[in-house]
This record gives structure tokens, C-alpha cells and sequence, in this order.
């Protein structure tokens, strides 16, 4: 297949720097390439197939709806995507959901909700400013890349949207601060920064930081787009950190490997969304929609007691090993900074048949979360032999 690697430069933008190799399909947690050489993903096409590869009660669902409504204008009504909302709802405490195809159009959506909902609160667009925290990422459209809070994101597409402003993610003073000088509707926050180097944010942050934002009639919006459906060991993030968010993103492993985005909106924003203020023309397709029930329906304690169980395992196997300087993040979501560069790191793994990702000089490790333990103390052998090379 090595025209592949040439129609793909010929055709394709060039905007991702590929490794050199040609998958080709995959059983679980476990990928092939063109070659037949296997190999144990800990990236699942970064953190979206949370059931690995071929799932087949995945498969069965999507299989079913296609055979019979594939997409239909959202003009009309369709079963599925009522489901899932409906099973969303029930699962978080939220109240409504606006579905999307992506993470950054789901934190277009909260965005847009929480301006809509200061600005029928307060008359005006005084109080439109979101904070955000630095170190943060919320999407590639203009807008998301507003949003996130790192510099290296702030060039090249300008004029960037107005209206956003970052404070640390380990000051809540900075928030505060923030929040005195600016007229601020929403603070906007990711419990786990993923592309920003796969850091938990505290306990006792949270806890001060969402005081704040109730004290000062500010809304607090939660990017569950990496964090949630499972992925920290929990269904959502949030729900180990004991607060009630009023708007919650998702999207990557909730379609279980279709796109597909969802912003959660709590009771303060239910009815913010009026006829035309939002929309999208493939949000809640069936078809993507059918095969994120089957996911989220079965995303139970079992699982989620496997996944935190998992995290352990691999935590305990990584910290304090040789070349490893130290280890962060939340359930199966794990940054590993290391003595050499990550790139390289993640390029000898691969070859050597283990499938790992970068964040900010980390690697990054989101396996599917029906990986064995088996599958994953063999990658992480592999990884801690090629850290300490």
C-alpha cells in the first residue's frame, strides 16, 4: 500500500504529520496494518473508540438504523437521537441536549448558550466574557481556538473571536480576579486538561473556583469532549468532584467511533435555546445517535469499577519507573513526562507494536476502556522499555 502514502500527500491537506503506517483494521484493543504486524492501542483514535475496535454489539446497533433511516433533516422528528438525549438526561441531571458532530461544535454551542442566556438575563452584551483557564483546549474553529487558553493557538487565523480571558489552573484567586475586572457569564473549564498536558485539576481548586462562579452569577460549563463517557472512571468527570455543572460538552467517545457531539444544558439554560437560535444539519443523525446509545447503555458500574481499576494498575506500574519523571491525569487518561522526548518515545513504541500519543511533551496514553489487563501491562512493559532506553 505505498501508493496510499503518496495519494494521500498528492490529495490530501497537509495538515497532520503521519506516522508511517497503514492500519488497516483491528479486534479490540488490538490494531493491524497493512503488513498484518499487530499492534495494543493506547490511543483509540484518541480517546473515541472507547470499545475498541469492531465492537459487535456497536456494530449491531449502527447496522440496524442504517437499514432503515440514515439522516433525516431535523425538521422532522427521529427516534434515536430522542433516546439518547433522553438517556443523557437521566444518566447526568442535565435537562435538554443540543447535538452536534464534533467537541468544538458542542463548545460552540455552550458558548453561544451561555452569551444567549447573559444577554436575555442582563439586556445587553456587557456580561459576555467566559473565562477559561490557561493550559486549557476547547476545539480548532475560530472561536474554540479563542477559547483554549494557550498562546501557541493565537496566531496565524486572527482577528481571533473576542470576549475570552484565562486564568490559572491553580489560582482561584486568578479567577476571581478575573472575574471582578470583566463583565463574565460563564467559566469554562476541562477537570482534566488533555491536549494541555493531561492534568487533573484539584479538588480544592474546583471547589473554590465554582464558589466563585455562584457567588457572581456565572455559569459553569464543563468540556467533558476527552474526560467524558467513562473515560476518568466515572460516566463524567464532574461527577467525582461533587458539583452540579450548568452546561456539560462531550463528543469523542460518545459516538464510539461515529461523529458525533453533544452540549448538555442544566436547568438555569434548558430553555436558553429558542426555534433558530442553533442548529445543525447532521446533529443527532440516527445513525450516529443509535450507536452512542448502545455505547452510553452500557457504560455501567462494572465498567467504570474496571476502568478505575485499570488506571491503578497502570499508574502504579509507570510511577517511579526509569526515565520517568512523572505521571498525571485521571482514570484511563494518563500523561507520562518523560526524560526523552515524548515524539520519540511514541515513535520507537510503535515500532515495537504499541500505539501511544503526545500532549504537550507528554505521552499520552487513552486506551479503549475494554482493554484487558493483560493488553495493557504488555504495552506498558514495552513503553517502560523504550522510556528508559
Amino acid at each position: 500500500m505505498d501508493n496510499i502514502r503518496d495519494l494521500d500527500r498528492q490529495y490530501i491537506a497537509n495538515t497532520y504529520a503521519r506516522a508511517d503506517v497503514v492500519f488497516t483494521s483491528g479486534e479490540g484493543a488490538i490494531i493491524y496494518d497493512d503488513s498484518g504486524k499487530s499492534y495494543i492501542d493506547l490511543g483509540a483514535g484518541i480517546a473515541v473508540n472507547i470499545f475498541g475496535c469492531a465492537d459487535k454489539e456497536w456494530q449491531e446497533a449502527v447496522v440496524e438504523q442504517l437499514s432503515k433511516l440514515q439522516h433525516m433533516s431535523n425538521l422532522y422528528y427521529t427516534q434515536p437521537c430522542v433516546k439518547l438525549a433522553q438517556l443523557l438526561c437521566t444518566r447526568t441531571g442535565m435537562k435538554r441536549v443540543f447535538f452536534g458532530n464534533s467537541g468544538a461544535e458542542a463548545n460552540e454551542c455552550a458558548i453561544k448558550t451561555a452569551r444567549k442566556w447573559a444577554f436575555d438575563r442582563y439586556g445587553d452584551e456587557n456580561h459576555s466574557t467566559i473565562i477559561t483557564l490557561k493550559g486549557s483546549f476547547h476545539g480548532r474553529t475560530v472561536t474554540t481556538l479563542s477559547a483554549t487558553g494557550q498562546d501557541e493557538f493565537h496566531t496565524k487565523f486572527g482577528p481571533f473571536t473576542q470576549g475570552f480571558v484565562y486564568a490559572s489552573a491553580q489560582d482561584p484567586a486568578d479567577v476571581e480576579r478575573l472575574a471582578s475586572e470583566n463583565g463574565c457569564c460563564a467559566l469554562m473549564m476541562e477537570l482534566c486538561q488533555g491536549e494541555g498536558g493531561v492534568n487533573a485539576l484539584t479538588r480544592e481548586y474546583v471547589d473554590a473556583v465554582v464558589e466563585i462562579a455562584r457567588r457572581r452569577d456565572m455559569l459553569i460549563i464543563v468540556d467533558e469532549v476527552q474526560t467524558g463517557n467513562g473515560r476518568t472512571g466515572t460516566l463524567y468527570a464532574f461527577m467525582q468532584y461533587g458539583f452540579m455543572p450548568d452546561i456539560v460538552t462531550t463528543a469523542k467517545g460518545l459516538g464510539g467511533g461515529l461523529p458525533l457531539g453533544a452540549c448538555l444544558l442544566g436547568e438555569q439554560v434548558q430553555d436558553t435555546l429558542d426555534v433558530g437560535s442553533h442548529g445543525s444539519t447532521f446533529g443527532g443523525n440516527p445513525v450516529a445517535c443509535a450507536g452512542a446509545y448502545n455505547i452510553i447503555s452500557r457504560i455501567d458500574e462494572e465498567l467504570l469499577d474496571s476502568v478505575r481499576r485499570k488506571a491503578a494498575m497502570a499508574r502504579a506500574e509507570l510511577d517511579g519507573a526509569k526515565g520517568i519523571k512523572s505521571v498525571t491525569g485521571l482514570g484511563l487518561m494518563i500523561g507520562i513526562e518523560c526524560e526523552k522526548p515524548a515524539g520519540l518515545v511514541v515513535e520507537e513504541a510503535l515500532k515495537k507494536g504499541v500505539i501511544a500519543l503526545t500532549a504537550h511533551g507528554k505521552v499520552r496514553l487513552v486506551p479503549p476502556l475494554t482493554i484487558t489487563e493483560e493488553e495493557l501491562i504488555s504495552a506498558i512493559k514495552i513503553l517502560k522499555e523504550v522510556i528508559a532506553q
